[in-house]
């Protein structure tokens, strides 16, 4: 999202009257969102043929396309991508517009849709200026050809611009967040450019976008944006919940759906101080359909009290609940190594890019770790079905179907569930445990468990594990 630090967002709320209605929910059987953080255009059309489309994922959400700042002096940080200079897409640290347009078509060719992050409340910061990535000049409040200084907000707070108060709404809108030029979005001069941004992307095949720092942004302002595009796109937006805050996610809901940051959090401490008996009743604040759920993302990861890949099995135990659990549209986080919050990833000397080859070279490639890539199939089997047959044992050990079409065992004690029978309500057969084998053509690579005709299966589950079945990993 921004520089340096992981921050909390506010924002205002109105709806216009006459804006068409949102499209809310990605269509499609097929919805669950993966954020390959940072990979370049080219290693993200690979993905797409080669691991996306063939796991069942519904769309991919690209890093920011158009030109940014560049910064060798602080090592090519990843927020750097977050700080527009313009809006081309010509030359990014991520690759060319025909680059970007191949992309696009590789990822549609594989039944995935791409979903833009999406820069629009602000520009630069102060400290910077001169080309950007693309090789345009710029400097603070001047970016020739675009914007120039009546283009911007200037609140007169605080000696600096910057926002301190969050507490207070118009602050947070008017103000400057850590010092990014904050575009008077309430002008139609800005919606028109910022429209025309994106109705870019759109003309090249663009399905939908991410809305950064949208608290920053009066729900108004963005619904008189949409209003402006050329065709009917898939919109979330960047709202983060602050207690004791005015603005709040459900403001933004006449827009779009809205990414639920309290999610994470709430599951994470039930993961690392609570029980897991307690996610019987999981959910969160925004209405289900129109949230969008993630068990961390590039900016909470950097943060605290949030699940990463550095959690290993219990981070993998948690995604695949999120996705087999019947609460909001789920995103996969997929990232790379990092030592501090700033670093950018895996590039050459030059700041570009490095070709993202899972599990090497720092990538760690979440979305592709066996349990979590399967758990999609899962997802993508049970959709449209109610929670049933939930256990617990009063503590660290859950099973759950999702009707007549999966069931999922997690166990996060510190000893295994022995000679156990689990009542599902999953028609007799065999199936393959996508928890820890790969279903294809009718066969399974790793266990199989005989379901009865009462719905009964034994099973031995290790700690810190899990086992799920479902409908269309069935062997036999």
């Amino acid at each position: 999202m921004l520089r340096k630090v992981l921050l909390l967002l506010v924002g205002l709320a109105l709806v216009v009257p006459g804006v068409q209605p949102a499209e809310a929910a990605p269509p499609g059987q097929r919805d669950v969102i993966v954020q390959l953080f940072e990979w370049n255009w080219n290693s993200v059309a690979q993905e797409c043929g080669r691991e996306l489309g063939p796991k069942g994922y519904g769309a991919v959400q690209v890093s920011p396309p158009q030109e940014h700042v560049v910064l060798p002096a602080a090592g090519y940080p990843w927020w750097q991508d977050y700080q527009p200079v313009s809006y081309k897409i010509d030359q990014t640290r991520r690759g060319t517009r025909a680059e970007f347009v191949a992309m696009v078509n590789s990822c549609h060719n594989a039944g995935i849709k791409v979903y833009v992050d999406a820069v629009i409340n602000h520009m630069t910061g102060g400290s910077s200026g001169g080309l950007g990535s693309d090789g345009s000049s710029y400097s603070h409040y001047d970016y020739p050809g675009i914007y120039q200084n009546q283009d911007f907000h200037h609140c007169g707070r605080n000696g600096n611009d910057d926002i301190v108060n969050y507490g207070d709404r118009y602050e947070v809108q008017n103000c400057e967040l850590v010092d990014l030029a904050d575009l008077a979005t309430g002008t139609d001069y800005v919606r028109d450019r910022i429209a025309a941004y994106l109705n870019d992307l759109l003309s090249i095949g663009v399905d939908g976008f991410r809305l950064d720092a949208s608290k920053h942004m009066p729900a108004e302002d963005i619904a008189a944006i949409k209003s402006r595009l050329s065709r009917s796109a898939y919109l979330y937006q960047e709202v983060i919940y602050g207690d004791g805050e005015p603005i709040t996610p459900d403001e933004y809901l006449g827009n779009g759906d809205v990414l639920e940051f309290r999610y994470g959090k709430d599951l994470a401490k039930i993961f690392n101080t609570e029980k897991l008996a307690y996610l019987h009743t999981f959910a969160s604040p925004l209405p289900s359909d129109r949230a969008v759920v993630f068990t961390d993302n590039h900016d909470t990861q950097r943060g605290t009290g949030v699940l990463t890949f550095r959690d290993n099995g219990r981070y993998a135990m948690a995604n695949a609940f999120m996705l087999a659990w019947t609460y909001g549209t789920p995103t996969v986080m997929s990232s790379y190594e990092f030592s501090s919050s700033d670093q950018g990833p895996p590039s050459n000397s030059n700041g570009q890019t490095a070709n993202s080859t899972c599990f090497t070279n720092g990538w760690r490639c979440e979305h592709a770790w066996p349990v979590i890539a399967n758990m999609v199939g899962f997802h993508n089997a049970v959709k449209g079905t109610a929670v049933t047959n939930w256990w617990d044992n009063g503590n660290d050990a859950i099973a759950f179907g999702r009707g007549d079409k999966g069931y999922l065992i997690l166990n996060d004690e510190s000893s295994a569930l022995t000679g156990r029978s689990f009542q599902t309500s999953l028609p007799a057969g065999v199936y393959c445990d996508v928890f820890h084998g790969d279903y294809s053509a009718g066969s399974c690579s790793g266990p199989t468990y005989t379901v009865d005709a009462g719905g009964w299966f034994r099973a031995d589950v290790a700690s810190q594990d899990g086992l799920a079945l479902h409908a269309d990993a069935r062997v036999s």
